[in-house]
């Protein structure tokens, strides 16, 4: 099936942000995963590893992306990737919500600060 229509998209909310899954491997999507998070405003998401490479393209609003401690804020229409065994934050230090989209490998896993992993359920 390659065509994912918007209302077949799968919402997850984790960490005070809102996942909308497009593409995994329950849409067709063998390689790869892919959705938009929408971040709200004044969120610090947990810090993490990543298991796999991810790319984010900022869509709206304004973001700091902290990737292995290097930080930029990112305005729509920037964009950052994060290699694979990266620690990565993502911060919304606006006011205002703010939307990216994000690709990665399907499979991801992210080690939380405390040693827990997590197994997003929009990148399997």
């Amino acid at each position: 099936m390659p065509f994912i229509r918007g209302d077949e998209a799968v919402v997850h909310e984790i960490h005070g942000g809102r996942f909308v899954s497009y593409i995994r491997p329950g849409t067709g999507g063998r390689d790869l995963a892919a959705w938009r998070v929408e971040i709200p405003a004044a969120l610090v998401a947990p810090t993490h590893t990543i298991s796999a490479e991810e790319t984010f393209y900022v869509l709206s609003g304004h973001l700091r992306l902290t990737i292995d401690g290097e930080s930029a804020d990112l305005g729509a229409g920037d964009a950052a990737v994060a290699p694979a065994g990266s620690t990565l934050t993502v911060a919304n230090t606006t006011d205002l919500p703010a939307h990216m989209w994000v690709t990665t490998r399907a499979g991801l896993t992210a080690e939380l600060a405390d040693g827990s992993t997590l197994t997003p359920p929009w990148a399997h």
